[in-house]
């Protein structure tokens, strides 16, 4: 028998819902999925663990990470920037950050990102598996425990997550062998092992993937 918390990660993904949108009153899920407001906001609290959605008192329960940026302006740049630019930033920041995170890690930031490496294997669907993969990079950024960059990324992934990208999808979830997973283990293993010259390049080798697999007709 499913959890409701699957049942809501089915209701999420087959709803069409994008990142920011707001999901329908609490009082009307319990009575949609016949649960009390107890079990549904434990269930919600699982999605929000595993940054599937946010909740704010008095507001509701939105898609995607919690925001900790001024969004107006995240909105802002969403609207002037194309796919294409959004990745060319991604490749300029990102593998100076894994640098970074390799020089100055901790025991905890590590395990930070072993865990969601790990789940981005595991996600039981793609949009799972976006919200680790998007938790996983930003626990990187966090690792570096510079203040400056890690709101320069939340900026730049805020934009990122409310693109639109147009990939289609034709299966549930990544497969086993999805390209991502050995890139993601080979960048984890060279932070730990301090290695920041390869954990650099291990990092724009893997966001030059991501732009060749999602914008294939992008140069430079």
């Amino acid at each position: 028998m499913e959890s409701l918390s699957q049942i809501l990660r089915q209701f999420i993904t087959e709803g069409g819902f994008h990142h920011n949108d707001r999901l329908p009153p609490e009082r009307d899920l319990s009575l949609r999925f016949g649960v009390s407001r107890a079990e549904l906001r434990k269930a919600l609290a699982e999605l929000e663990a595993d940054g599937l959605i946010w909740r704010h008192v008095g507001r509701g329960t939105f898609i995607g990470a919690r925001p900790v940026l001024n969004l107006a302006d995240a909105t802002y740049l969403g609207e002037l920037a194309s796919p294409s630019q959004v990745m060319t930033a991604r490749i300029a920041i990102e593998p100076e950050l894994a640098r970074l995170a390799a020089l100055v890690a901790s025991r905890a930031d590590m395990e930070e990102i072993r865990h969601w490496t790990q789940r981005c294997r595991t996600a039981p669907d793609w949009r799972s598996y976006e919200a680790a993969d998007n938790n996983l990079h930003h626990a990187i950024a966090k690792a570096t425990h510079n203040k400056v960059l890690l709101y320069l990324f939340d900026m730049l992934n805020t934009v990122r997550r409310s693109t639109v990208w147009g990939q289609k999808r034709t299966t549930q979830r990544p497969a086993p062998d999805h390209f991502s997973f050995a890139q993601h283990d080979a960048i984890c293993e060279a932070i730990s092992g301090r290695q920041d010259a390869l954990a650099a390049r291990l990092m724009r080798d893997h966001m030059v993937a991501v732009r060749e697999r999602i914008l294939p007709t992008l140069k430079g």
